[in-house]
């Protein structure tokens, strides 16, 4: 079966689309980095390396440090799928990853978004 093409797309080609989202709504770049570094584990220079050096989401997702393990909590519907519903573990990280910025674009609290 063919990889689903989000997972060969580079994260830096997605990342200013989730800036642009937040920041529409009076949310900041500052807040998607967070939210990206509490989901995946990545320091801040970490991840600057990741869109650097233009890894795909697939690669993206295997190479975190240490994803959170709050992020089961997530729950809710993105792209029209239920994100507790999803198989494919690597499918899953990129819809959690969608619904949190989606969940920052409608202007949820940060502590309610990173599950505190």
């Amino acid at each position: 079966m063919a990889k689903h093409r989000i997972y060969t797309m580079s994260v830096a080609s997605v990342y200013p689309h989730y800036i642009a989202k937040a920041e529409k709504k009076g949310r900041t770049k500052a807040e998607v980095d967070e939210i990206i570094r509490w989901l995946t584990g990545y320091s801040q220079e970490a991840l600057e390396a990741q869109l650097e050096k233009q890894a795909d989401f697939e690669t993206f997702f295997m190479e975190a440090p240490q994803l959170n393990p709050s992020r089961a909590l997530i729950k809710g519907v993105v792209c029209g799928v239920r994100v507790e519903d999803i198989e494919e573990p690597i499918m899953k990280e990129i819809r959690y990853l969608d619904k949190l910025i989606d969940e920052l674009a409608k202007g949820k609290a940060m502590d309610k978004i990173l599950r505190k």
